[in-house]
């Protein structure tokens, strides 16, 4: 099977890279100045679960792209992924499958509309995932891709991708439910980066400034929305979710906090501003998730505001 990863990023980087290191045929898609630091210095995953270092590894320029590939592997943040798809367009035939690792589910409507509905197939992703001078570092002890037909069928094609992936060093998952498991970490997601950017804050700080309840009220929010759209998350999901966003003395945050700490573009759209929209249109009332969104959208504003030396 030919994979094509776009980009060598944190998660494209530690998947494809994990893949290549199982002798799978992957090529990364990436920009001029990564395909010169890959060239010179190689990837290279610095992990619990095992050190990678692979010298020169393939890589092609969007201009140089002109054969079609049996996987695209797309993991690139929501606000680029117009540009990416512009980008990985050549590589897509008749039969290429399209695995996207974004959160949410608002890209699904631009691949289906860009390509067709039966090139894209569900995914999602779970690993802290930081790119370092050049090196991916792997942060937590997870580390899982799942993926599957979005209609819930055991197709030979997804087949095909389980046995692609069924050797490289990361817990591969083909699931049959893979829409609700993508709503379930959406709505995690959602309610991790909403109170944890509103407060400022890890998750420890805000249950010890007593408001572990707002942190819940904001997952039963999400929660709602998703049940709304047709895809209720599963009581053990919740339930785990609201154990991790009310763990006192807990040091966990949102990667969109650290994003803000740092000065870096956001998701504030794809990951929270669309799960608002969907409740707003099935009258959902959402009051938290609302103000955590608003929140996002000023620090985008005086972000803008800020780079255009107004």
């Amino acid at each position: 099977m030919r994979i094509l990863v776009v980009g060598a990023g944190g998660i494209g980087g530690y998947f494809g890279g994990r893949l290549l290191e199982a002798k799978q045929d992957v090529t990364f898609l990436v920009r001029p100045k990564r395909a010169a630091e890959l060239a010179s210095s190689g990837l290279e995953i610095e992990s619990r679960f095992g050190n990678v270092k692979i010298p020169n590894p393939p890589t092609v320029l969007a201009g140089n792209l002109h054969d079609t590939f049996d996987l695209i592997l797309l993991s690139c943040k929501a606000y680029d992924l117009e540009s990416a798809m512009t980008s990985f367009a050549p590589a897509v035939g008749p039969d290429t499958m399209i695995l996207p690792l974004l959160n949410g589910m608002r890209h699904l409507d631009a691949l289906d509309q860009r390509f067709g509905a039966a090139h894209v197939l569900g995914g999602l992703c779970a690993a802290s995932l930081v790119l370092d001078a050049g090196r991916v570092l792997h942060l937590n002890d997870v580390h899982f891709c799942t993926f599957g037909e979005r209609d819930g069928s055991r197709s030979a094609r997804v087949e095909a991708v389980a046995s692609a992936f069924s050797e490289a060093n990361f817990v591969a998952r083909l699931s049959q439910k893979v829409l609700l498991e993508m709503w379930e970490k959406w709505v995690f997601i959602a309610a991790c980066a909403g109170i944890t950017c509103l407060m400022r804050a890890s998750v420890g700080d805000i249950v010890e400034a007593g408001a572990a309840g707002i942190a819940s009220s904001l997952l039963n929010e999400c929660a709602g929305i998703a049940a709304g759209e047709g895809f209720p998350p599963r009581e053990k999901s919740v339930e785990g979710g609201r154990t991790m966003l009310t763990a006192p003395n807990s040091l966990f945050a949102a990667s969109m906090f650290r994003d803000i700490e740092r000065n870096a573009p956001i998701e504030a759209d794809h990951v929270i501003g669309d799960l608002l929209r969907r409740g707003t249109e099935k009258g959902i009332a959402s009051p938290v998730l609302r103000v955590a969104y608003a929140h996002l959208k000023s620090y985008e504003a005086r972000r803008a505001r800020e780079a255009s030396g107004d």
